[in-house]
């Protein structure tokens, strides 16, 4: 018999600059995703014997982050070891798989009560460290990919090319995610969900990753990121228009989700805040591989019987601003319902953290508005993507 899956709270750490000096870069990762954990239980007063599964999301997982990181955080939590964990790679769209694992464990009939989490450390274990000195591509990959693949710099580069996108339509998104993000954190808008992390400094309390100043002339000032000459005479019809200002910022952070079957959480004396309704995953071309949100979206939508307008908000990943921009373009979304409290570049993007912290984000907007329907979608490393459609209630 399936179960309805709900959400009974969603909290995240705040966004620590992931390089050395950052607010969270002081913190073992499994510290930092250990003391969200912890709060997750504290604020529904939760008996942490009761979890039947904690699924989290790293991308990275080598070094500090390695030997199924989830398990060394619920553990340091103080979870008590009847608990199992498991960590998922779906690249930045790890948490997002997490939760999906989760709610379908629930409607599956699997799991009464599940955590979904995400965390990285980007300072402490950086992105592509794990492969330093190695090749992650077999022979016969390189045979039916001649010419090698790209990183997700240049991707971003050929999808601002195809879509057209020129370099102040992206800076002056970049710009609003900035202003959207510091506009709500002044406003108090991410305090319920924020969880501060203790370090050796001091309490984290904020996100250090907004930058309040940002305009489009700043922006314009920046230099491409990821242009080469070796790239430059590979893709000789790009401008190169990509630089770290309309990109997502390297980022530390963790976060997690607590989700029930509904009538276990009713049995708890806990309120389900969201349902979840539909879930989707697909593939896509590994060269563009940050497109993959347009095809998850039409999926999740057929899949649910739902049309662009039903929905009242969307999450987008802002991995960078080409992504959520050629999304809007290619299916026409109203740009107001996308990303309204800005995103991944202002908010930052601590990979395997993102997709439950977007979950919480676009919660917390409907919350906040009135609204019934949101989607989130996901690009990712390789080319997929995934898409969720969460029912607020």
């Amino acid at each position: 018999m399936s179960s309805e899956a709900v959400i009974v709270d969603v909290i995240r750490s705040p966004s620590g600059r992931g390089k050395h000096g950052g607010a969270l870069a002081g913190v073992h990762p499994a510290d930092v995703l250990a003391q969200v954990l912890r709060a997750l239980l504290t604020r529904n007063d939760l008996d942490p014997a009761l979890v039947d599964d904690v699924i989290g999301g790293c991308v990275t997982q080598s070094g500090e982050q390695s030997t199924n990181i989830t398990r060394t955080a619920l553990l340091s939590a103080g979870f008590p070891d009847s608990v199992p964990g498991v960590t998922v790679d779906r690249q930045c769209g790890s948490s997002q798989q997490a939760a999906t694992f989760a709610a379908q464990g629930v409607i599956a009939g699997s799991y009464d009560i599940v955590i979904a989490c995400g965390v990285e450390s980007m300072s402490r274990s950086p992105l592509g460290s794990n492969t330093t000195g190695l090749d992650p591509h077999g022979a016969l990959l390189h045979e039916r990919y001649p010419d090698g693949l790209i990183g997700q710099g240049v991707s971003a580069e050929l999808v601002a090319d195809r879509w057209n996108l020129g370099r102040e339509e992206l800076d002056a998104y970049a710009a609003r995610s900035h202003r959207l993000a510091a506009e709500n954190a002044a406003s108090g808008f991410f305090d319920a969900d924020l969880i501060p992390i203790d370090t050796p400094a001091g309490l984290v309390d904020r996100d250090e990753t907004i930058r309040p100043g940002t305009t489009v002339e700043g922006l314009a000032a920046l230099k491409p990121a990821f242009r080469t000459d070796a790239l430059a005479a590979r893709f000789p019809e790009l401008d190169w228009r990509i630089t770290a200002g309309n990109s997502s910022p390297l980022t530390d952070g963790a976060s997690a989700a607590l989700i029930m079957r509904a009538e276990r959480a009713e049995a708890l004396g806990l309120t389900p805040r969201a349902r979840f309704r539909g879930f989707a995953v697909t593939g896509s071309d590994p060269l563009l591989m940050l497109t993959g949100v347009i095809p998850a979206t039409q999926r999740v939508l057929q899949r649910t019987g739902l049309s662009l307008d039903d929905i009242d908000a969307f999450e987008i990943n802002e991995a960078f601003a080409s992504v959520p921009l050629a999304w809007q373009h290619e299916l026409g979304a109203d740009p107001d319902k996308l990303n309204p409290r800005g995103g991944a570049i202002a908010l930052g993007h601590a990979l395997g953290s993102s997709g439950t912290r977007l979950l919480g984000t676009l919660l917390a907007h409907l919350e906040a508005t009135g609204g019934t329907l949101g989607l989130q979608s996901m690009c990712e490393g390789g080319g997929m993507a995934n898409a969720t459609i969460i029912e607020r209630l």
